[in-house]
């Protein structure tokens, strides 16, 4: 199933393919579907290759007009091609298999009405699960799609859907014109009685592009399709604009679909999400933000990543972080998102920073030797930090410049295939400055810097000096040149801000080396508060020095601003994950700040690190006690937000998941059963699941109580929660029967998996899952030889005994890791960096003494 990048070379030098021509038959069975494959490419003449086709059974193999013996040239994953001709047709007929990993052609059965619904999804290497294909990122060509399904479905690819022909008894065949050139990981097939809504916009240079939104019929209801189209028009408003270049395809349409492993999959012209992003009940604003994020993310994939694309993985990053980068930019300069980049700090800055600090770092411009490397490699670094450090590389050139670049490098190389080389050519020439030392360091390794103020100060305040310094961890030592600022913020005693905590003034500077004097700042009043790296432009670290922690602690809430305010707190965060600031204290600064949070999206950060704090930092004699106290300090803050607010959600929400003590399940259960209410909240259906799962951790809703609210929400969505609350039952027997279903029979869809094992792990007692620290490491060497990459990667990171921080885990991994050796590196990196997380975990609590 492994390719590696030698032979994807090879390959290439071998042939060049011209044209697919691809028919699928969706009505032979339930498990499989008839796939014929006719490809026509050239080759240097009497040489050998392979062609990629994961199947069931190979049926025929033609090459030139002759008949090879699938049974000779065919083992179920790859088809040998022999003695190949200049000009060559290769014809492949197979039966494929429909998947439930949502991998390859994914067959979902919506529960709500019997209805079958497929969708494809092919990055990296699963095109190869539903055609015979030269799966590799520079074979591009032309694809043509001929698929019969039921006569009421609805079908979906790159080229606009044509009018369906009868195949008779209820089939209809459907004829899709020629793609254009594109890699096969982009192309798409969405087959089901899809509901849909139809719009249309004017592109740029003057064309009617058709736009659609897809859902099941059972969601359709829920799926507020004007909004998506609203951002849509946004987004290529700003897209065509920056990137100099009109929408290279003949529509757009963007399909919601059933157990996607992901946020979304920019296929070319036909973009799937996955159906979080339909909203039944009410969310958040930061969900709603997350979506248009996405949105914008997937439609800049159309540009840099469709039109041009990466000959080989390694340049993963440069696709998935111009992506992010360019929809935070859009979303800010472009849509009523005008924080984008506070949500863009507190989220995906701090996935990146966590990620930079993982045993398994790795530089930006990753070296993928084979497609196991390019499937763990979508990581915080590929999608966070490459977008952070594109952002400092716009601050160190300059926005028109840079997109002055992007735009020659797409006149340059629409419908190629490029290197990293390609762009920064573009970008050294639009902007006059050598890259080259600043790719070497910045994307050649790895690590994160961290920047602390050194200054020196008279009794009245006057500062005498001021510098910063900059430093890097032993194992990688690299100290970059940054582009960033020094902000001076000062409680306002007059006019409208009186009060606030606002920037009065504001230095922006070149950073290099281990120090770096800001000689501006001599001699100026010191301010309440400094701030390094302000406007968050630099991809580092930050400290506070002794009086700027302390303001930060007292008037956090008072920043006029929420970018610097969040700034702070991932400092406060940051230092207490590095064991330096002890984890009680960084609870307690959480529950005295957070009531004041304005952004929605700092908010469910905020949260999602108080929760780590608890479960896992707090030293192991004040867990239970400092859990209770916040929990009860959450409900007080869920009573004092606004009346239905989107604080009063999350806090509720929070409460909910870490109520233990008897009085608050109470309290849980009378907020279930609707006796007690806060003023504007709705008990919606996904919200009484999440109070049902409370109480199921705490032992309070037993199986019985859990199957009669999944027989009144058997919907996906209610099959999903109930399987949650099931694993979550605090009994021997519910954990060892979600063992078994998992790990050992291990044959549901991907998403009811993801669903048991969260509930596996919400335990209030870890004695709960020590017995399976023996079965986890007995068991995962088999599960990823014999699973699909999601399905093992799911069970192996969601299992790892993470609660357990205690050294005989770290011990039981590193033995495990001594008899594994380097034999599958991928599978190591997942534990390496799992077992990481015990070892920060056990340094945290040490400092919490």
């Amino acid at each position: 199933m492994n390719l590696t990048r030698a032979e994807a070379i090879e390959r290439s030098a071998t042939l060049t393919v011209k044209s697919y021509d691809v028919t699928l038959d969706l009505t032979t069975s339930d498990t499989i579907f008839a796939s014929t494959t006719t490809v026509e490419f050239s080759a240097k003449e009497g040489s050998a290759s392979f062609i990629d086709a994961v199947t069931a059974a190979v049926h025929q193999v033609t090459l030139n007009g002759v008949e090879l013996d699938p049974a000779q040239v065919s083992d179920g994953v790859r088809i040998q091609l022999p003695n190949l001709a200049a000009e060559n047709v290769l014809t492949v007929k197979a039966d494929a298999l429909y998947m439930n990993t949502g991998e390859g052609l994914h067959r979902f059965v919506d529960p709500v009405d019997g209805e079958v619904y497929l969708y494809s999804q092919f990055e990296v290497p699963d095109s190869r699960r539903m055609f015979a294909v030269f799966e590799q990122p520079d074979q591009k060509a032309a694809f043509t799609f001929h698929v019969t399904t039921p006569a009421h479905w609805d079908v979906i690819s790159n080229s606009p859907t044509p009018a369906p022909e009868s195949a008779g008894e209820g089939k209809s065949s459907w004829h899709f014109e020629p793609t254009l050139t594109m890699s096969s990981y982009i192309t798409a097939l969405i087959a089901g009685p899809y509901a849909s809504v139809r719009s249309e916009l004017t592109s740029s240079d003057g064309r009617i592009i058709p736009l659609g939104v897809f859902a099941r019929k059972s969601l359709m209801e829920f799926m507020d399709a004007e909004n998506v189209f609203e951002l849509t028009r946004q987004g290529f408003e700003f897209f065509e604009k920056q990137f100099g270049t009109p929408y290279p395809f003949p529509k757009y349409d963007q399909l919601f679909v059933p157990e996607f492993n992901a946020g979304a999959m920019e296929n070319a012209g036909a973009v799937t999400f996955l159906e979080s992003y339909v909203f039944r009940s009410k969310v958040t604003d930061a969900m709603v933000e997350r979506r248009a994020i996405t949105i914008l993310h997937e439609l800049a994939h159309m540009w840099f990543g469709d039109l041009v694309t990466m000959r080989w993985w390694n340049d993963l990053w440069l696709n998935e972080s111009f992506a992010e980068f360019m929809s935070t930019l859009a979303a800010a300069e472009n849509t009523k998102y005008v924080d984008a980049w506070t949500t863009f700090s507190s989220l995906e800055k701090s996935w990146a920073y966590r990620q930079d600090q993982l045993p398994s770092t790795h530089p930006i411009k990753a070296e993928i030797n084979d497609l196991e490397d390019v499937l763990v490699n979508f990581d915080g670094i590929t999608y966070a930090k490459g977008a952070s450090v594109l952002r400092q590389l716009v601050a160190w050139v300059g926005q028109e410049e840079f997109m002055a670049g992007v735009r020659a490098y797409f006149g340059k190389h629409a419908w190629s295939n490029t290197e990293l080389p390609d762009l920064m050519v573009e970008l050294e020439a639009a902007s006059g400055r050598d890259l080259s030392a600043w790719t070497e360091k910045w994307l050649e390794t790895a690590g994160v810097n961290t920047f602390k103020p050194a200054l020196e100060v008279t009794d009245d305040g006057v500062i005498t000096s001021f510098a910063i310094l900059q430093s890097a961890i032993a194992e990688h030592p690299t100290l970059r040149p940054h582009r960033t600022a020094v902000g001076f913020y000062n409680l306002a005693t007059d006019g409208e801000d009186t009060g606030k905590l606002v920037r009065t003034h504001r230095v922006e500077l070149d950073v290099d080396g281990a120090v770096t004097s800001v000689p501006e700042l001599v001699g100026m009043k010191r301010p309440a508060l400094i701030l390094l790296n302000d406007d968050d432009l630099a991809y580092a670290k930050i400290r506070l020095d002794a009086a700027s922690l302390t303001t930060a602690k007292t008037h956090l809430q008072d920043f006029k601003e929420s970018l610097p305010r969040t700034l702070v707190s991932a400092s406060v965060w940051d230092a207490t994950r590095d064991g330096e600031t002890p984890a009680r204290e960084y609870v307690e600064f959480v529950l005295a700040t957070i009531g004041l949070e304005s952004d929605s999206t700092v908010i469910m950060v905020l949260l999602r690190q108080l929760a780590t704090a608890l479960s896992l930092y707090v030293a192991p004699g004040h867990q239970k006690a400092t859990a209770v106290a916040a929990a009860d300090s959450l409900w007080a803050l869920a009573q004092s937000a606004g009346a239905g607010s989107d604080a009063q959600l999350q806090f509720v929400k929070a409460f909910a998941a870490h109520a233990q003590s008897g009085e608050q399940l109470d309290l849980v259960q009378s907020l279930l059963d609707g006796d007690q209410e806060l003023d504007s909240l709705t008990l919606d259906t996904d919200m009484r699941w999440e109070f049902l799962t409370s109480l199921a951790a705490g032992g309070r809703a037993p199986g019985a109580v859990i199957d009669a609210a999944l027989a009144l929400d058997n919907t996906q969505t209610g099959q999903l929660a109930a399987a949650t609350a099931h694993a979550a039952i605090p009994t021997a027997e519910a954990k060892a029967a979600t063992w078994e279903s998992v790990v050992v029979q291990g044959d549901a869809a991907n998403s009811i998996q993801r669903a048991a094992i969260g509930g596996f792990t919400k335990v209030w007692d870890t004695a709960l899952l020590e017995p399976y620290v023996a079965a986890y490491f007995a068991s995962i060497e088999r599960v990823w030889a014999e699973k699909s990459y999601e399905i093992s990667s799911t069970i192996i990171t969601g299992l790892y005994p993470s609660q357990l921080v205690q050294e005989s885990t770290v011990a039981a991994t590193d033995a495990f890791l001594a008899a594994l050796g380097d034999s599958t590196p991928a599978l190591r990196r997942l534990l390496v960096e799992s077992r990481d997380g015990v070892v920060r975990a056990l340094k945290a609590q040490a400092a919490d003494h």
